[in-house]
């Protein structure tokens, strides 16, 4: 593939690299100081000139196309030739036509589970059935079946009420209550669709996602139980009281949200919602997406594996979830269809910002493809002889440590190493375990440049300095604990 620009002789049509507006590389030392420039540049937009993500990363794959000879055309394709190849188009459409529904149902799905009070229902019975001394464990099994269908954001909202009282009630740091709970809406944030991170990784590395949420699982369970002992661990050392101020502004939240949804027709009922529902919902479309993804493997093509492979897509698996959720926690419990309609609008409004940051990531691996950077990268890569599967977890590491966004970090990576993965033959299953790995690293080290960082503090009134040395630590152990077993499992798929 030719780097460098034809200035004479006559070009066809669309050339390759003909026609860009800078020459300034040649050969695949130039790409890779192509490839350094743009992520040196991408982290200065976003640390220091403080640049949104998805400006950003669409500024960086614009300026990584024209420095690695892309031409205008390929670029941005002509006003003239309604047939000529975009790569930004091809790029953004191709991601977000598999992530956008994906992320829009399972965004409307938590949101439902949220507003009847789900969430609730789920810790307090939870509580109840493990008691007083293993509370603990009550609210990190709540993170993680929680934290599903929710972001992690919104579960901390919801959530953190809950928590205020299980320490009250106790005495005990809420350190011993809330870093379980932060622990599995974190794991299930990271590896298991259908959250924004996983669900755009294998939708830029064309992996099906029944692989991703059951080595998500895999992978994820012994995280949290590492994560879950180093809680035990430090929840008995430092010593954080209940923020007082925040229990008050909680309340009144609560309250809030109750008018609020009695302005939009919804009614709190007094009989809260059956704990087998809400697990029922939750893991409607988890059954079925996985159920799917073995029938391919273990059945002969017929009539009955067709059959399961449609209720398994991802896209039906997780309408039939929504629309058990508004029958069983909407309609049958007295919500208009106005309030059904009036919740879910509302929950997609959070959305947009998440769906265009991942369509510039998609962006930004169509233009290392197409200029070339992808394939020096990979044959650099592939010289240096460590596994693709540990280039991945280094590579998210230090893009997640540097500008703070697991989200940034996953699909950039992504765009990276998908070259590495398309020279040789990978199976599914292997696939999975480097969108684990990538996964993980978004994770590490969450300090003062991650929102979760500040969130985690000011909600549960932990000091800057404990913050670091709880739940700083406690990311960094989730991530290295998803990583070993996902390094472990790839020796034998």
């Amino acid at each position: 593939m030719s780097q460098t620009l034809a200035a004479t002789a006559p070009a066809p049509e669309t050339p390759p690299h003909t026609g860009g507006l800078l020459l300034l590389i040649d050969g695949t030392a130039g790409l890779l100081t192509v490839a350094a420039i743009g992520i040196a540049l991408l982290l200065f937009l976003i640390i220091k000139v403080r640049l949104q993500p998805f400006v950003a990363l669409l500024a960086v794959s614009i300026a990584v196309g024209l420095l690695a000879g892309l031409s205008v055309t390929e670029l941005f394709g002509t006003v003239q030739r309604s047939d000529a190849v975009s790569t930004i188009e091809t790029g953004m459409g191709g991601i977000l036509g598999h992530v956008a529904i994906i992320i829009g149902l399972g965004t409307m799905l938590g949101a439902i589970l949220e507003v009847s009070g789900g969430a609730e229902v789920l810790a307090s019975r939870l509580l109840n059935l493990f008691g007083e001394k293993r509370a603990p464990l009550a609210m990190g099994l709540t993170g993680l079946i929680f934290g599903i269908p929710v972001f992690f954001d919104v579960g901390i909202f919801v959530l953190a009420p809950i928590v205020y009282a299980a320490a009250k009630r106790s005495g005990k740091s809420i350190l011993l209550y809330c870093l379980p709970l932060l622990a599995g809406l974190s794991m299930t944030h990271a590896f298991l669709p259908p959250h924004p991170g996983p669900v755009a990784a294998a939708g830029l590395l064309h992996v099906d996602l029944g692989w991703v949420i059951l080595m998500g699982i895999v992978c994820g369970i012994p995280a949290v139980l590492a994560a879950w002992a180093y809680s035990a661990w430090i929840g008995r050392r430092i010593f954080v009281a209940v923020p007082q101020d925040m229990v008050e502004a909680a309340a009144e939240a609560k309250l809030a949200v109750i008018n609020e949804q009695r302005e939009q027709g919804v009614e709190p009922r007094e009989h809260p919602v059956p704990l087998g529902t809400v697990l029922a919902i939750i893991g409607t479309p988890l059954i079925l997406i996985l159920a799917a993804t073995f029938s391919s493997i273990a059945l002969d093509p017929s009539t009955g594996r067709s059959v399961i492979e449609f209720f398994g897509h991802p896209f039906v698996a997780l309408t039939i979830a929504l629309l058990l959720a508004y029958y069983l926690l909407g309609i049958r419990r007295g919500w208009s269809r106005k309030s059904l309609e009036t919740v879910s609008t509302a929950s997609l409004k959070p959305v947009g910002n998440i769906l265009l940051v991942v369509g510039a990531g998609g962006v930004f691996g169509a233009i290392l493809k197409a200029s070339g950077v992808a394939q020096a990268l990979s044959d650099t890569f592939h010289d240096v002889g460590l596994p693709v599967l540990v280039l991945a977890y280094l590579i998210s590491v230090v893009l997640r440590v540097a500008q703070g966004s697991a989200t940034v970090a996953i699909v950039t990576t992504a765009g990276i190493v998908a070259p590495l993965l398309t020279e040789t033959h990978h199976s599914q299953a292997f696939v999975a375990l480097v969108i684990m790995a990538i996964s993980a690293g978004s994770i590490f080290a969450s300090h003062v440049n991650d929102g979760g960082f500040w969130m985690v503090a000011k909600y549960f009134g932990i000091s800057e300095r404990d913050t670091l040395r709880t739940w700083t630590v406690l990311e960094t152990v989730l991530s290295v604990a998803g990583f070993a077993v996902a390094a472990v499992l790839s020796v034998f798929v």
